[in-house]
């Protein structure tokens, strides 16, 4: 193994580069073209990922535009190693350019960097080592490229409609260290509601908007207000509620109307404790605004009192909770309202042991008196692999070599690739102790640990093909 690991140093430079390259490039879902069915710059980061992989020497093939593989190793059997790369949105406040693919202090930064182009390089050059060590294969390894994981997975079920041969196991090096066995179940919907009573009170809510996706906290939100009276009170009230600790919003007047700018801190969807809400937090003002009527008061309210900061759903009847995975995460990721209607992009990671009935059946029991809805419902079931399952104690073996660390096994609330194939799991790439940056402003990746990364992969896929 010591020579699979002096390859990879010796391609340090390349890995670095192609990294850097890849990152550059915007591969957020966009329109759809012909044969860019999720636009021009994800395509984009498809045939440069692939034309890597056929200069080093693989085989690498684009399954009409929704995703592509690349491929190493001989016989009847196939290992898979699913990776991404689209990204999503930036959002604001970056230090560095979120597509500049810059180094500093020795980290890669950019959108992508660990979420899931570092990684998604890392085992492209793992694989390389592999064949240029001459190591004998009784299995194909396939690296498998996929380009709409942030955002519905259509990409990654075309593929597998289209490629028919079925993985025997694989994993998805787009989580973190050691090894993921277990991954909640994922729910993403829009909750609606018509606003037919129209607000005749003194302040008058013209419109509310916030957040990007379901599976991102929201850093950005903001309301347009018209004040028809009273407007040194409601000042006056704003800049009270401002005084509270960790309150970030900004007012401004355009004419009658107020603009208030509410500023979060953006985190992954499935870890919302660990940003800062930015739609909550305007909610939670606006709540306090006896002077606003109408339906459009009646769902600020409910949404200040069911959901405010909660990460587990429970004023909403939903904190369910097991022995295996922990507790279910709920994060309110979109606003969208105007005079007519409010729709709310919701994500919620509910434990491996219950399914999605369980979650609607109580959360819209809750719903239903307010005239709330539920609709299109997106689901990814649970995941569960056994700890003595063979494809664990290979990792594990893997793990336990290249770091002199304890492989034990954890569960998360993200969801991966790994959950697109029977057999597989969640492998790094973030090692323990490290922060979790995927989603949020300043992400990145160490060069020691993109290069650690790529030994462990090299070696896991040795040992799961050999």
């Amino acid at each position: 193994m010591d020579k699979l690991e002096n390859l990879i140093d010796n391609m340090k430079d390349d890995i670095i580069k192609s990294t850097q390259e890849l990152i550059k490039i915007r591969s957020v879902e966009d329109e759809a073209k012909p044969g860019m069915p999720f636009g021009e710059e994800v395509n984009q980061a498809l045939e440069y990922t692939l034309k890597l992989g056929e200069g080093l020497g693989l085989k690498a093939e684009n399954i009409d535009g929704y995703a592509g593989h690349i491929e190493y190793g001989e016989g009847e059997e196939t290992i898979a190693v699913l990776v991404h790369l689209d990204v999503v949105p930036e959002g604001n406040n970056w230090t560095y350019p979120p597509y500049g693919g810059e180094i500093h202090d020795g980290k890669i930064y950019g959108r992508g960097a660990i979420d899931n182009k570092g990684p998604a390089v890392a085992c492209i050059y793992g694989l390389k080592a592999i064949k240029d060590a001459g190591l004998k294969l009784n299995r194909r390894i396939r690296i498998i490229l996929g380009t709409d994981e942030e955002s519905g997975w259509k990409g990654i079920e075309y593929y597998f409609k289209k490629v028919k041969e079925k993985p025997i196991c694989g994993f998805s090096p787009d989580a973190e260290y050691p090894i993921i066995n277990r991954e909640k179940g994922i729910l993403v919907f829009k909750m609606v509601k018509d606003l037919t009573d129209k607000n005749q009170g003194n302040i008058i809510v013209k419109s509310i908007k916030g957040g990007d996706r379901p599976n991102v906290v929201p850093d950005y939100c903001e309301v347009v207000l018209e004040i028809k009276s009273d407007e040194n009170i409601f000042e006056k009230i704003f800049e009270e509620h401002k005084k509270q600790e960790g309150v970030k919003m900004e007012l401004e007047k355009k004419g009658q109307k107020y603009i208030i700018k509410s500023r979060g801190k953006s985190a992954h969807g499935s870890l919302p404790h660990k940003g800062k809400n930015a739609i909550t937090q305007l909610l939670g003002f606006l709540s306090k605004l006896d002077s606003i009527e109408g339906d459009v008061s009646e769902i600020i309210k409910f949404l200040s009192q069911k959901i405010d900061d909660e990460h587990d759903g429970k004023s909403l009847g939903i904190d369910l909770e097991d022995d295996v995975s922990g507790k279910l995460v709920f994060n309110l990721g979109t606003i969208s309202l105007d005079e007519h209607r409010c729709e709310l992009g919701i994500n919620i990671r509910y434990p491996v042991t219950f399914t999605d009935e369980d979650v609607f059946g109580r959360l819209n029991k809750v719903l239903e008196p307010y005239g709330i809805k539920v609709v299109d419902i997106e689901h990814k079931k649970p995941l569960f692999i056994p700890e003595d399952n063979f494809l664990v104690k290979k990792l594990q073996k893997v793990y336990k070599e290249v770091t002199e660390e304890e492989p034990y096994l954890i569960s998360i609330g993200g969801g991966t690739y790994a959950r697109a194939i029977d057999n597989a799991v969640a492998f790094g790439p973030l090692f323990p102790g490290r922060e979790e940056l995927a989603h949020q402003k300043d992400e990145h990746i160490s060069i020691d640990d993109l290069i650690t990364n790529a030994k462990i992969y090299a070696r896991a896929m040795y040992e799961l093909a050999k």
